[in-house]
């Protein structure tokens, strides 16, 4: 909580000037702000997906090592934004990439790097790694 009083009161925290700072910011919708203020849909949907990868985990338990920690990362980061979501009706995203004036890229925060590192982890295996293609 220390992190957020102190970047809601103050300006953002420089970590590489001109490429990275620590930001506030309170995201009401999904990916890039899609679904702005549909709390039910994005709990609804969120909920679902995360009990079937549960579910599925379960039932291929062992089988493959790597799609497993591919899902767990997804299912983690997905709890994760879930929480923030049913607690504070919205996330909080501090994360903010950019290039000087070239390249700005919407603030996240560690539960979207899960989610997008295991899926793009769990695509590259599925596409170019599955023998049973």
């Amino acid at each position: 909580m220390y992190c957020k009083k102190y970047l809601i009161v103050k300006q953002p925290i420089n970590l590489i000037n001109g490429y990275l700072n620590l930001v506030y910011v309170e995201n009401r919708g999904a990916a890039f702000g899609i679904f702005r203020d549909k709390k039910i849909i994005l709990i609804g949907f969120t909920s679902i997906v995360v009990l079937g990868l549960i579910y599925y985990l379960f039932k291929n338990k062992g089988k493959d090592r790597f799609i497993d920690f591919c899902l767990v990362l997804v299912i983690s980061g997905a709890i994760g934004n879930l929480i923030d979501r049913i607690y504070l009706n919205y996330v909080v995203d501090f994360i903010h990439f950019y290039i000087k004036n070239i390249f700005d890229w919407p603030v996240f925060n560690f539960a979207d790097i899960y989610v997008s590192i295991g899926a793009v982890l769990l695509s590259i295996k599925l596409i170019f790694f599955d023998k049973q293609r």
